[in-house]
Parts: C-alpha cells; structure tokens; sequence
C-alpha cells in the first residue's frame, strides 16, 4: 500500500514537471541571479528543499516572536539594509521591511502582480480585484472606483449607523455582567450585515423596523443569527489557506488531498461561493422590481456591478460579477472587524485614552445615546480616528503583501533621514545596491514597516499622539501604509475607515471596555487576516442608566 502510494506520488511529481518545464527554466535563472545576489542580504539560515520553513515554529504565537526576532537581528543593525532573506521552500524570497525601500514597488505601473502565495486564495475568491493583474486589473479598477464615490461613501452613513445601532442593542445584552466574553464573532456579523444588505427587523416592539441599504443590498440579518455557517467557512478557509503557505509541502496535490485539507477547502469553497451567487441572485430580483423606477442616486457596489454587466455582458460575465463580490464579501467584512476588534481591545486596555475617545463622544452626541451620527458628527472625531490609525499601525488587518516582480527592481538605500531623529545607529550607508530581478516574489512587510523607530516614538505601544497632524507631517509617506500605497493601493480604505469611525463611536458612546488581555503579552497571529489568537475577551459596562 505504501509503495503504490509512494509510485503514484513519484508519477505525479514527474508528469508535473514535464507540465511546467518552460516556468522551471524561467524560475531557475531567477533562482540563479537570487543566490549571487542574496550574499548582500541577511536573513535566517535554510535548508535544502524545505528552506526557511524548517525552522519555522509551529506555534502561532512563537513563530510571531521568531519573526520579531529576525526582523530585528537582520534589518537593525547597522550595517542592514532594510531588507530580510528567507527561502519558502526552494523559492526565494525578499522581504522588504523599511518603507522607502518598498517605495519604487508601491510606485510602479509594472509590478502589480501577486506573487504565486496568492494562488490558493485565487481558488476561493477568483481573479477578482485583490489578486488579478494587467489589463483585467485596470479595466476592473477604474470600473469600481465609482462605487467609492463621496457621494456613494454618504449614502453607506446610514447602513452604518443602523447597524452599529444593532449592534449596540446585541451587545447591551451582555453588558454589567462579571464574567467576561469575546467580542469579535459580534463585530464579524455586524461588518457582513454592512456588507451584504437591508435589514429588516423589529427588534422591540415599541421600535419601528430598520431599513437600510448597503454595498449588497440583500437581508442575511447576520446580527441576529443567520449566516453563522458563512462566518465560519470564511475563518477556517483564511486558516486553511494559511496553512498552505507556510508548509511547502502541502504544494504538492496528492499531499495537500491526503491529510483532508484538499477536501474541506474546496467543501468550503462551494458554501461560500453559493452564498455570494445567492446574494447576487436576490440582488437581480429585487431591481428587476424596480428597474421602471427613476433615480439620480450613486449606484452601490454589487447594483454597479450588475448595470455595467447588463450594458457591456461581453466585458463582464457572471462569473466576473461572482469574482468581485466575494473579494468583496471577504476583504470588506473580514479586514474592517479586525480593525473594530484590535481598537476596541487596545482602548480597553488604556482607561485614558479610552476617556477622551467618550469624552469625544460626549462633547459631539450630549446625552443623547441614540441619535445616528450624521456626516458633520463623523468629521468631529478627531481623536476616535487617531486611536484607529494607531491600532491600524500596530496591528494592520492584512500584514504583509506579495508580488512577483515583472521588472527588475534596483535597491539603493540612504538612511541619512535618520539623523534628524538622532539614531545614528540607523545612519548609514548601504555597502552596495541589491538587484531584484524580474520573476521573483518579494514580501512587503507591511507590519514591520509602521514600527520603524525613524518615524514613531513608541514603535511598539499603543500610542494615539503618533496621528497628531504636526507628527503626521514630519514623517515620510511610505512610513504608514496599513492599506498598502500606490496604483495597487486598497480601493475601499474610505468605506472601512468611515464605517470603524461609526460602529466604534456606537460602542464607546453607550460603553465602557475593559480588556481582559494585554499587548503584547498577548500577540496576534497572522492568517490572510490579523487576528487575535484566543479571541478579545472584554468586560462591558453601561454609560447610560435605565
């Protein structure tokens, strides 16, 4: 049995490099120029065929540290170069950990490209926005620009403020209570709320229905119980691809089906997918039954999507409508209830600044706990979105991204900005430049990048005073990136940013948090998304007295 098995994997290995022969030749020139080049580059020690992933720890949390580490012993010290070498397997790659550094990629037209760590991810979501390249990529992008119109982003207020009002009414039930519990599943299910449609309930009987619309425009009502089942799948797909990363082995087929991970993910895949063509389906109904009806008003995501398919089907099929709404689906619930998560954990951790934000609160909404905000209230929220630019620094929802380089990139390194700071540790020179040639992935560590010392006086705490405009001017562009930067930078960072202001100014107008955990006695683990790595287990308290 052990021998067939073995046959069958020696049979699938060697038809599958006879499949790929033209991208082997091409992989092992990169491969070439890598190794003579990777001799200016430190980085952690490798071995053959498993690479750098044969050290790695398979604890989240120590792998976390045993990054931390080599970030600091291969890209501080002085005679670094802001960069770190790590080989996934027999694939090499380069980490960029300083923010000018990663400026002429951020930059550039040409490489836009993910690299191939995106691929499982392509197998679930599809060649949507997040992951497709070139033309398709372009056409795509300046397609869905218009649905991040202002005038669009207006009309998600009040998607937001019913929602983050639900939310408040799901979470009184578990205030002044003296045992604690953990908070994101609530946030998860609000943010897809938002996402996906109009809600309709009557949560009290002396209280109207709720009706509002939102990037989607269908119920799922997710708030209140339903659609547990697409919750779920989301995390342990985002787990399952994770996985599948990090262990290079499981890039071989026949392994990756043998240990059951194969069958689950694509188990996974189907639910999911299934739930977005439902989404969309209802979607196509429900304007079907008013499309007599005129309007002047923005179109919202998914309506967009479906006028343009219905004005150009040979640009836009179903499946291309399909693609882009399950990239939607999962970056614009997934990311911004992490963001809700960390900043609700953060500002529960310090009562202070927790104060100001409710003081803040106080001074914009009175006594009043359940006026919406409107867009004046949302612009007055000088120091809530300080505290959720700092949370976004310290624990940014997608760490770190990746690409393959279409052209070759030249690193030439100058620290001199350093001096203004006075760390002259960081003051120097790079010995030579290092060539990234064209083919190779390299690591955009998002994470490592919003730490540098260069650029904030308290790299490693939670620190909202970073976001005071005079220290915001004095920094360089690239040094904050939580949504990437450049032609490929995130095309709804105003939606999640405006939609954290709203549900977090509902939170700490009706509560007071205390966090059970603290950073960074309690580190997040990476996945696709940021997360904490036993849930945030807070204590709520009532502001307002019934």
């Amino acid at each position: 049995m052990i021998a067939a098995i073995l046959v069958a994997l020696l049979t699938y290995f060697l038809f599958s490099l006879f499949q790929k022969r033209h991208e082997i030749q091409k992989f092992l020139h990169v491969r070439r120029i890598c190794i003579q080049e990777f001799d200016k580059v430190k980085g952690p020690p490798a071995v053959p065929i498993f690479g750098t992933t044969w050290y790695f720890k398979s604890d989240p949390v120590e792998m976390i540290k045993q990054a931390q580490q080599w970030f600091v012993e291969y890209t501080i010290a002085p005679d670094s170069n802001g960069l770190l070498k790590f080989w996934m397997g027999p694939v090499p790659v380069v980490s960029i950990c300083r923010g000018e550094i990663a400026k002429p990629v951020f930059d550039s037209s040409t490489n836009i490209t993910k690299s191939s760590q995106y691929r499982k991810l392509k197998e679930w979501i599809g060649d949507g926005l997040l992951i497709s390249t070139g033309p398709k990529w372009r056409s795509r992008r300046k397609m869905l620009t218009q649905t991040f119109h202002f005038a669009v982003l207006k009309e998600y207020h009040k998607t937001f403020a019913s929602q983050g009002k639900i939310l408040v009414d799901v979470l009184r039930l578990r205030a002044n209570n003296t045992y604690s519990f953990d908070i994101m599943p609530y946030i998860k299910r609000c943010t897809l709320d938002i996402i996906c449609g109009e809600y309709e309930m009557v949560l009290f009987q002396d209280r109207g229905p709720k009706t509002s619309e939102t990037a989607m425009g269908c119920s799922i009502s997710s708030q209140m119980g339903s659609n547990d089942k697409y919750v779920e799948s989301v995390k342990r797909l985002s787990e399952l691809v994770w996985n599948y990363e990090k262990a290079p082995l499981y890039w071989l087929k026949p392994i990756w089906y043998l240990f059951g991970n194969g069958f689950e993910f694509d188990r996974l895949v189907k639910l999911t997918t299934d739930f977005t063509r439902d989404v969309i389906d209802k979607r196509k109904e429900e304007l079907k039954l008013h499309e007599s009806e005129p309007s002047d008003k923005k179109l919202a995501f998914l309506d967009y999507l479906l006028k343009s398919q219905k004005d150009h089907p040979e640009i836009l099929t179903d499946e291309g409508i399909r693609e882009e709404v399950d990239t939607f689906m999962f970056e614009g619930h997934d990311t911004t209830s992490s963001g809700i998560t960390f900043a609700i954990w953060f500002l529960g951790q310090y009562p202070e600044y927790q104060q100001r934000v409710q003081d803040e609160m106080d001074e914009i909404f009175g006594d009043d706990y359940d006026r919406h905000p409107n867009s004046e209230d949302i612009q007055r929220m000088v120091y809530l979105e300080q505290c959720i630019k700092e949370t976004l620094r310290l624990t940014p929802p997608v760490p770190f991204i990746s690409r393959q380089l279409e052209e070759d990139v030249l690193i030439r390194k100058d620290y001199n900005r350093a001096k203004f700071l006075k760390l002259d540790f960081l003051a120097h020179p790079t010995k030579s430049p290092v060539l990234l040639p064209a083919g190779m992935n390299i690591m955009i560590n998002i994470i490592t990048i919003m730490k540098d010392a260069r650029y904030f006086e308290r790299p490693y705490e939670f620190f909202p005073e970073h976001f005071e405009p005079e220290r915001v001017n004095a920094r360089e562009a690239f040094a904050y990136v939580p949504f990437s930067a450049g032609p490929r930078n995130c095309i709804g960072q105003k939606f999640a940013l405006l939609e954290e202001k709203v549900v977090l100014s509902w939170i700490f107008r009706n509560f007071t948090v205390t966090s059970m955990t603290k950073y960074p006695e309690e580190l997040p683990i990476p996945e696709l998304i940021l997360k904490p790595q036993f849930g945030t287990q807070v204590l709520l308290k009532n502001r307002r007295k019934f």
